[in-house]
Formats: structure tokens, sequence, C-alpha cells
């Protein structure tokens, strides 16, 4: 074990932290609004402790944390031998942390089922406390306890049950548990009504915009595949939306069973004369025919495996596709998939929704909006849902 220090690093789901002493870790720091407030936190719980390299154990921690977080398997993201310093620990909580370190990954359990496995008859609710003041998130996996009826529970990162969640998605942990109740508002991932006031409290312009606007009405557009959600992107592009309908449309009737036979493999059937005919333009012939292609060989991601992504890398694997950019694959992850914490700048609504938040013409530079956005966080494409919105009330009055 190296010497004692705290340091923070980069994951999947924000900039985290750990604090470490000869005698194992003892602490772990998920993220707070802003990398300076987790830094900030870290460094009040561990006042004594100054920022240091992780070497050996913490080293070796921090790169299991990482990997696990980035939807990885295998020993690299295993946590199970990590050593942790629970000498401020009191035994009840220690039993409940050791219990909760043995559920496995991909799968959770209840309060309740702790308070069971313990002996605590009726112990849910001492479990759930617990858990809250778990010192070792992550390494201690408190991410994988639902509270009662498959709710979220609590949960302490910023974004609260919404981090949560998001962590379980990266973990595989979401998929066939039809009986979870995760969809919280809107088929959204997360609670569009906590995001609201988060927004409120963080933002004193984007309050004034949130009371013109109203409720958020946010909906997930739900895809039976990749191939089917970038393929209507693909036919939208640069296309009036009732001008796309009628070509998409066109192209569906050229499958069997119609939408329900839209897959990779019919489309490339399918003659380039037939869906030149439909009315597609040469450029989104060649794009649909590149995705068609990358799907059938395996190398376009499934949506399973797009759900287990940090954003960024998935924003990578979908560019590749011809004709798909970057905010193509930001909307797909916003309004597809649910991310509660897309900024889409290169979005001209969006920047122009900006400046009209602020009482200016015009547009937000990029980089202006991207600084700004950070006291969003973690639910900045709630407030780009905001932003449009002002652009259209502007246009109304």
């Amino acid at each position: 074990m190296s010497k004692s220090g705290f340091a923070l690093f980069d994951t999947a789901i924000g900039p985290c932290g750990l604090a470490w002493r000869p005698t194992g870790l003892v602490g772990v720091q998920l993220p707070e609004k802003t990398p300076g407030a987790t830094r900030e936190r870290l460094a009040a719980r561990f006042a004594d402790l100054q920022p240091a390299e992780p070497r050996g154990t913490p080293r070796r921690a921090r790169e299991a944390m990482v990997a696990l977080l980035a939807g990885r398997t295998g020993r690299s993201a295993d946590l199970a031998d990590i050593v942790l310093d629970m000498a401020a620990v009191t035994p009840f909580r220690r039993a409940v942390y050791a219990w909760a370190r043995g559920i496995p990954r991909g799968e959770t359990r209840t309060y309740g089922d702790g308070a069971a496995a313990l002996g605590q008859a009726g112990g849910a609710r001492a479990v759930g406390q617990a858990l809250g003041a778990n010192p070792f998130p992550i390494v201690v996996p408190c991410h994988r306890v639902l509270a009662a009826g498959g709710r979220p529970g609590g949960f302490s990162a910023a974004g609260g049950a919404t981090t949560k969640l998001r962590m379980l998605e990266i973990e595989g942990a979401l998929r066939g548990q039809g009986s979870l109740d995760l969809t919280l508002d809107h088929g959204m991932p997360y609670d569009l009504e906590a995001a609201v006031a988060h927004l409120r409290g963080a933002d004193k312009r984007l309050a004034r915009v949130i009371d013109a606007v109203g409720p958020c009405r946010m909906e997930l557009k739900h895809t039976a595949s990749v191939f089917a959600a970038l393929a209507d992107a693909i036919v939208y592009q640069q296309l009036s939306g009732k001008a796309a309908a009628t070509i998409l449309g066109r192209v569906v009737a050229l499958m069997p069973r119609g939408r329900r036979g839209f897959n990779a493999r019919n489309l490339m059937a399918v003659d380039d004369v037939a869906l030149r005919g439909a009315g597609l333009s040469g450029n989104k012939l060649l794009a649909l025919r590149d995705l068609a292609t990358r799907t059938l060989s395996g190398e376009l991601p499934t949506l399973a495996r797009l759900r287990s992504m940090d954003d960024e890398t998935a924003i990578e694997a979908l560019t590749a596709v011809r004709g798909i950019g970057r905010w193509t694959v930001e909307m797909f992850l916003m309004f597809r998939l649910g991310r509660p914490d897309v900024m889409a700048v290169d979005d001209l609504g969006l920047r122009q929704g900006h400046a009209r938040m602020l009482g200016q013409d015009g547009e937000t530079e990029r980089r202006q909006l991207m600084a700004y956005a950070e006291r969003w966080r973690p639910y900045r494409s709630v407030a780009s849902w905001y932003l449009w919105r002002a652009v259209e009330l502007a246009r109304e009055g």
C-alpha cells in the first residue's frame, strides 16, 4: 500500500475521487455538480490528506473503477479484493457493506434483501441508512441496492437516482428487468420533475424560461434497433418533416412486412433503382447502404451495447457511419437512450435560445455555451429542451 493521499480521476459518469492510507482505502467520492466541487468535497472529507499519485492498491482500485464505469468486464473491472479501512465504520455497517460487495455485477437487490440476509427482520430502513452513509461507493456497490417495488431509492451523487440508474445501465442491470420501476416520467429513465427543480436552483435565468414554458414534456422515442433509428435520421436530414416522412414511408413500403421488416438485411435486398424511386438522394442511399453493411457485419453497436457506453464512446462509434455526424448521435443519446446530460453545442437553435435567455440577439458562441452549461449538470439535456422552447416562444410572440 502506498503512502496516504487523495486523487481525482475521470470516469464515464464524471470526475470521481479516492482517498487512501497505508491501511487501505478510506473513501471514494462520486461526482458532484462540477469537477471543482468534487475536489472540494473530497478535500473536506479528508482534510489531513494531500493530493498524491495513487500507487499499488489505490492505483489498481482507480483503474478498476474506471473500467467498471466504462462497461468493461473481467479482472480489469474487479474490485472484490480492494482493501478498505473500516476503522471508523460500525460493526453493523461493516456487515451491510460486506453483503453489498457480494452482489454480482449486472444484478440488483433490495434493502429488504439485505435485512433478511443479515437476520434483521424489519431492518430494511437501517440497511438503507447504512448504504446512504457508504464511504466507499462503487467499491461497495450501493447503487445495486434498490427500494421496495424496484424503485431506485436514494443516491448521494449529483443527479441522485439518475446517476444510480446510469451506473446500473452501464453494468447491464436494467436489461430484462421489466419489473423494475425505472421509468420515472415520459418514458425517460430519470425524474423530469427532479431535473427541473435542480435547474431552477442552479440558474435563475433558466428558471425564468422554465416559468414561461411550463412543465417539461420531453419524451423518449422508442426504437426497435440502432439501425432503424439512424436510418430515420439519415432520411430526415435537410428535409422538412412532411417531405421526409413521405420518403421514409415509401422506403418502408419496399420492405417485407413494412415498418416491422425495416432492417439492414431487407434494405440490402432492395435494389438502388427502387430506393432512388422512393425519393432517396444519391448521398442518402450511400449512407443507408453503409449503415446496413456495418449493422450486418456487427460493427455497429447494438442498443444493449450502446447503453453501456459513455456518451463520447457512443458518439465515436456511431459517427463512423457515413452521413451520421456528432449532432445526430447527440439527439439519439438524448431522445432514444434518454441520456440526461447531453450538451449539443453545435445546435443553432440551442445557441439562439441561450442568447435569448441572456437577453441578447443572435447566438451564443460554442465555447461560451459549453462553459455556461456546467451549472446545469447533470441535466443539460433538460436545459437544452427548455432553450429550444424559448426560441419557439419568441417566434410565436
